[in-house]
């Protein structure tokens, strides 16, 4: 017998409908905030960025593959790691789908990550990907956008992300910082074990994401979200939200597509 609140069909449509209000109010607001985001300033990019891909060496500019707009996805995949982030994994699931759909309404959306290209070709083979995606291998381009951390940050605990100061990492004590967009505090050491690397390691990449503008041969940087800001491009979590129960989650359960049925 469940436990949960239940009712007659009337008393259900009574609360569907002023919870529709809310919903309503919500997408109106979630409008408004769209709008705010186009009407931030663009900064203009200088920056002799240079990315490997699997057309050859390219400039950020080149990323954007002639159209006007581009989307970045700062993947989680360091140098070290050994495949990329399970989370970043799970969002980029749906890239496939929505890309197509973009490049016919003039934007690029490519994922980006410090891992050398070899390594994100290899795994975009395991995970069956076709989007676009380059290595910022040897470039500042990750440590601009605020989704890398370097050693003497995390020592010295001046680490920004997510534009606001964080807590100096307990590098010796096997424990990290909580990933802010990641739902349960375990999220660092779980993330760390499937990337084969140690918390210290795994969380010196950050997810996020940025766009960018080009307009006469200048590119601009209009926009750049982290964390919870991430929450609407992941899309088994819209469903969740939407789902009986929720995200009802008490620690990390998702894994790569292709390791649910290891175990």
């Amino acid at each position: 017998m469940t436990k949960h609140l239940t009712g007659t069909r009337k008393e259900w449509l009574s609360a569907r409908v002023e919870l529709l209000k809310a919903e309503k109010e919500l997408t109106r607001r979630s409008d408004e905030l769209a709008r705010r985001r186009q009407e931030l300033p663009w900064v203009r990019i200088d920056q002799e960025y240079r990315f490997e891909t699997d057309e050859g060496s390219a400039s950020l500019a080149d990323l954007f593959r002639g159209r006007s707009q581009l989307l970045v996805y700062h993947f989680m995949f360091g140098p070290d790691y050994t495949a990329g982030c399970p989370a970043c994994s799970a969002i980029a699931d749906g890239f496939d789908g929505f890309v197509v759909h973009l490049a016919n309404h003039d934007v690029t959306l490519s994922a980006v990550s410090r891992a050398p290209l070899v390594k994100l070709q290899a795994y975009k083979r395991r995970m069956g990907w076709t989007f676009p995606w380059a290595s910022s291998f040897g470039s500042d381009f990750n440590l601009d956008f605020n989704v890398r951390v370097t050693e003497e940050q995390q020592r010295e605990g001046v680490v920004e992300y997510n534009y606001q100061r964080e807590a100096a990492s307990k590098l010796g004590g096997g424990e990290g910082p909580e990933i802010p967009s990641r739902s349960t505090p375990d999220g660092a050491a779980v993330g760390a074990s499937m990337t084969g690397t140690d918390v210290a390691t795994y969380t010196r990449e950050r997810p996020g994401m940025s766009a960018f503008a080009l307009e006469d041969g200048v590119v601009y940087h209009a926009y750049s979200a982290y964390a919870r800001g991430l929450d609407g491009l992941w899309g088994m979590y819209q469903w969740l939200d939407r789902a009986p129960k929720g995200r009802n989650e008490t620690g990390v359960w998702w894994r790569r597509h292709d390791e649910y049925d290891k175990g």
